[in-house]
């Protein structure tokens, strides 16, 4: 489904609808088909046919959704993958090599850290968690000639902190490191990191861009004209970054199929208005529960409260559907958990209805004893697209039993 149409100068929204996804050639169906197929006829050996020999190595329908989300950064090329930690896991074997160093958030997402510390740990990479709000700290936790890639969570899972994307773009550069972006919190929408000076930006479109809660998957999209860390080439001697994704997204191949490739394309079509009601609803969600007195700490980057607040707006047109505040103790806050109905008590994230959860017990279990260990009585929430009253009523409820 390769489209020719520039849509580089259109908007966000326009872009995510039209980028990649030109109505289909033999019918004129203006909905990108599932090619549900895994191999492909051959005009005459080594004849490819649109490029297409079997599915793993590419299929029209992964194509379209790679395109428009490489369209929806502003990259230079995106990869589909079936889950965010695909995404992760291959981006990580195409730059680092046993001896490397990584440079992490010190409140990283838990499967983020399980994966760096101990999958890629035993396999010879180190890494140093460091506060990247502060950008002092992460250039002391730079290693000179061993870091090779400084890896941003902005907003951060679960504390929602936030980092200066051009500061750490700079230090990553100086370093002769990439600087990698976990956009799943923000989105393309509300923000860019790309266009602010980053080389690569995963995600897990299992989130904000498959948007519904029907589908795994993940992207690494990466800036056009990114390389590798300095003096690495991948497996055929190239220094450019997507070409070593794209030998290692073949090699490795933990593909997007073709239905969830259609379903997070579809997913993506609405994004823009769907993060617009998400940002509304959690922003009065965050007023709410500031206002209350039984609510020790309320943790959104769009509260002027946030310590990065000023960060948040010069890099973001707005602060995401994501809220977390503090209970007061670990059983208050579990009860809370179990009490809501309109917030439903489940792990993930970004879809259309509204949940909660306790990071400590639940997605970030993986991190405690260590340095990234969160806080017992933080509660998660992922604010959906219901109506802003019946949320407050429901929280109202919760926090007054």
């Amino acid at each position: 489904m390769n489209d020719d149409q520039d849509w580089s100068e259109a908007g966000f929204s326009t872009r995510a609808i039209h980028a990649g996804q030109a109505p289909d050639a033999t019918t004129g169906a203006v909905v990108t088909p599932i090619y549900q197929v895994s191999t492909y006829a051959q005009d005459g050996v080594g004849g490819l046919r649109g490029g297409y020999e079997y599915s793993r190595s590419a299929n029209p329908t992964r194509t379209a959704l790679q395109e428009a989300l490489a369209a929806a950064e502003g990259g230079g090329a995106a990869f589909a993958f079936a889950s965010g930690l695909a995404a992760e896991d291959t981006l990580l074997r195409a730059v680092l090599r046993p001896g490397d160093h990584v440079v992490i958030p010190d409140d990283a997402y838990g499967g983020t850290y399980r994966l760096i510390a101990r999958v890629f740990g035993p396999w010879g990479i180190e890494h140093t968690p460091a506060d990247l709000s502060d950008p002092q700290a992460v250039a002391a936790a730079i290693q000179p000639g061993r870091t090779k890639a400084i890896w941003a969570e902005t907003p951060t899972n679960p504390l929602l902190g936030i980092a200066d994307i051009a500061a750490l773009s700079g230090l990553a550069r100086g370093a002769g490191a990439l600087l990698v972006v976990d956009n799943t919190f923000a989105t393309p929408y509300l923000q860019q990191p790309i266009a602010l000076g980053a080389d690569a930006v995963v995600h897990s479109t299992t989130k904000y861009i498959g948007g519904h809660s029907d589908v795994v998957g993940g992207a690494v999209i990466v800036a056009d004209g990114a390389q590798l860390p300095v003096g690495l080439t991948d497996p055929n001697g190239s220094t450019a970054l997507a070409d070593a994704l794209t030998f290692h997204q073949n090699a490795s191949g933990a593909v997007a199929g073709p239905f969830d490739s259609w379903l997070t394309l579809r997913g993506l079509k609405t994004l823009g208005v769907r993060m617009d009601r998400h940002s509304a609803n959690a922003a009065a969600v965050a007023r709410f529960l500031a206002a209350r007195e039984d609510v020790p700490a309320v943790i959104y980057p769009g509260l002027d409260s946030h310590p990065q607040h000023q960060i948040a707006a010069r890099q973001m047109s707005g602060f995401g559907g994501m809220v977390s505040f503090r209970a007061g103790s670990a059983d208050r806050a579990a009860q809370i958990c179990a009490t809501t109905r309109v917030f439903t008590l489940a792990e993930s994230l970004g879809g259309v209805e509204s949940l909660i959860e306790l990071p400590a017990r639940m997605t970030h279990g993986s991190v405690a004893g260590t340095a990234l260990e969160v806080p017992d009585d933080l509660v998660r929430l992922s604010v959906g697209i219901e109506d802003e009253v019946d949320l407050i009523a429901d929280l109202t409820r919760a926090l007054d039993q």
